[in-house]
Protein backbone atom coordinates (compact mmCIF):
# COMPACT_ATOMS: atom_id res chain seq x y z
CA UNK A 1 0.00 0.00 0.00
CA UNK A 2 1.00 3.26 -1.00
CA UNK A 3 2.20 5.83 2.04
CA UNK A 4 1.09 9.72 1.36
CA UNK A 5 2.60 12.49 2.79
CA UNK A 6 1.66 16.27 2.50
CA UNK A 7 3.70 19.50 3.16
CA UNK A 8 2.46 21.60 5.53
CA UNK A 9 1.05 23.90 3.41
CA UNK A 10 -1.37 21.04 2.36
CA UNK A 11 -2.12 20.01 5.77
CA UNK A 12 -2.76 23.63 6.75
CA UNK A 13 -5.25 24.37 3.74
CA UNK A 14 -6.97 20.64 5.02
CA UNK A 15 -7.39 22.07 8.24
CA UNK A 16 -8.65 25.45 7.40
CA UNK A 17 -11.08 24.00 5.14
CA UNK A 18 -12.72 21.65 7.44
CA UNK A 19 -13.71 24.98 9.42
CA UNK A 20 -15.05 26.32 6.45
CA UNK A 21 -17.34 23.49 5.70
CA UNK A 22 -18.42 22.93 9.15
CA UNK A 23 -19.32 26.55 9.20
CA UNK A 24 -19.51 29.51 11.59
CA UNK A 25 -20.84 28.87 15.25
CA UNK A 26 -21.59 25.69 14.74
CA UNK A 27 -23.00 23.47 18.10
CA UNK A 28 -20.71 21.74 20.57
CA UNK A 29 -23.10 18.59 22.21
CA UNK A 30 -22.15 16.73 24.47
CA UNK A 31 -23.69 13.04 25.64
CA UNK A 32 -23.72 10.15 27.85
CA UNK A 33 -22.94 6.82 26.80
CA UNK A 34 -21.00 5.33 23.70
CA UNK A 35 -20.45 7.37 20.31
CA UNK A 36 -22.30 6.05 17.60
CA UNK A 37 -20.97 4.83 14.95
CA UNK A 38 -20.56 7.18 12.49
CA UNK A 39 -21.60 10.66 11.94
CA UNK A 40 -24.95 9.44 9.70
CA UNK A 41 -26.45 7.80 12.66
CA UNK A 42 -28.65 9.46 15.24
CA UNK A 43 -27.51 11.15 19.19
CA UNK A 44 -27.34 8.45 21.64
CA UNK A 45 -27.42 8.73 25.32
CA UNK A 46 -28.59 11.88 27.31
CA UNK A 47 -27.58 15.15 26.22
CA UNK A 48 -25.45 17.24 28.73
CA UNK A 49 -24.24 20.12 27.27
CA UNK A 50 -25.55 22.19 24.02
CA UNK A 51 -23.50 24.93 23.00
CA UNK A 52 -22.76 27.19 20.09
CA UNK A 53 -19.08 27.84 19.59
CA UNK A 54 -17.35 31.41 19.00
CA UNK A 55 -18.52 32.40 15.13
CA UNK A 56 -14.94 32.18 14.34
CA UNK A 57 -14.01 29.51 16.45
CA UNK A 58 -10.66 27.82 15.03
CA UNK A 59 -7.24 29.81 14.65
CA UNK A 60 -6.16 29.49 11.24
CA UNK A 61 -4.04 25.84 11.05
CA UNK A 62 -0.41 26.43 11.86
CA UNK A 63 2.07 23.57 11.11
CA UNK A 64 -0.68 21.40 10.40
CA UNK A 65 -2.38 22.07 13.81
CA UNK A 66 -5.78 23.67 14.17
CA UNK A 67 -6.69 25.27 17.91
CA UNK A 68 -9.81 26.75 19.09
CA UNK A 69 -10.12 30.30 19.26
CA UNK A 70 -11.98 32.19 22.07
CA UNK A 71 -13.69 30.90 25.51
CA UNK A 72 -15.71 27.90 25.05
CA UNK A 73 -17.86 27.85 28.20
CA UNK A 74 -21.03 26.20 28.95
CA UNK A 75 -23.70 24.88 31.67
CA UNK A 76 -24.82 21.36 32.06
CA UNK A 77 -28.32 20.95 30.63
CA UNK A 78 -30.90 19.22 33.30
CA UNK A 79 -31.00 15.85 31.51
CA UNK A 80 -27.81 15.66 33.75
CA UNK A 81 -29.02 15.77 36.81
CA UNK A 82 -26.95 15.19 39.73
CA UNK A 83 -23.84 14.27 37.18
CA UNK A 84 -23.61 12.42 34.56
CA UNK A 85 -20.28 10.99 32.78
CA UNK A 86 -20.18 12.71 29.49
CA UNK A 87 -19.04 9.57 26.77
CA UNK A 88 -18.40 11.72 23.15
CA UNK A 89 -19.07 15.31 21.63
CA UNK A 90 -20.34 15.93 18.74
CA UNK A 91 -19.94 19.18 16.59
CA UNK A 92 -23.12 20.36 14.24
CA UNK A 93 -24.10 22.79 11.79
CA UNK A 94 -25.39 25.91 13.15
CA UNK A 95 -28.75 24.59 13.09
CA UNK A 96 -27.51 21.23 14.62
CA UNK A 97 -28.97 19.46 11.34
CA UNK A 98 -26.04 17.70 10.66
CA UNK A 99 -23.32 16.31 12.42
CA UNK A 100 -19.75 17.01 11.26
CA UNK A 101 -17.33 15.60 13.72
CA UNK A 102 -17.38 13.63 16.84
CA UNK A 103 -15.46 11.87 19.15
CA UNK A 104 -14.77 10.03 22.54
CA UNK A 105 -14.74 12.16 26.01
CA UNK A 106 -12.00 10.89 28.81
CA UNK A 107 -10.77 12.42 32.09
CA UNK A 108 -7.24 13.80 31.10
CA UNK A 109 -4.52 11.36 30.34
CA UNK A 110 -7.77 9.15 28.99
CA UNK A 111 -6.26 9.11 25.37
CA UNK A 112 -10.11 10.50 24.50
CA UNK A 113 -10.60 12.93 21.12
CA UNK A 114 -10.86 15.28 23.94
CA UNK A 115 -10.54 15.17 27.59
CA UNK A 116 -11.35 16.92 31.06
CA UNK A 117 -10.74 17.35 34.20
CA UNK A 118 -13.88 15.95 35.30
CA UNK A 119 -16.15 13.91 33.06
CA UNK A 120 -19.24 13.81 35.22
CA UNK A 121 -20.89 17.07 34.27
CA UNK A 122 -24.15 18.09 36.87
CA UNK A 123 -27.30 20.33 35.68
CA UNK A 124 -26.00 23.88 36.22
CA UNK A 125 -22.51 22.80 36.45
CA UNK A 126 -19.92 25.57 34.38
CA UNK A 127 -18.23 23.48 31.78
CA UNK A 128 -14.91 25.35 30.32
CA UNK A 129 -12.87 23.41 27.50
CA UNK A 130 -9.48 25.41 27.99
CA UNK A 131 -8.42 23.18 24.70
CA UNK A 132 -9.26 22.46 21.64
CA UNK A 133 -7.15 21.68 18.88
CA UNK A 134 -7.01 19.37 15.50
CA UNK A 135 -4.11 17.88 14.13
CA UNK A 136 -3.58 16.74 10.32
CA UNK A 137 -1.14 13.78 9.90
CA UNK A 138 0.98 12.64 7.09
CA UNK A 139 4.38 14.80 7.11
Amino acid sequence: MATLQYSVTARDAQNDALETAIGAAPLMQFFSGAIPANTSLADTGTKIIDFALPTDWLAASASGVKTKLGTWTTTGLAGAGAGTNAGYFRIKNAAGTVVHMQGDITVTGGGGAMTLDNVSIANGQTVTINTFSITRSNA
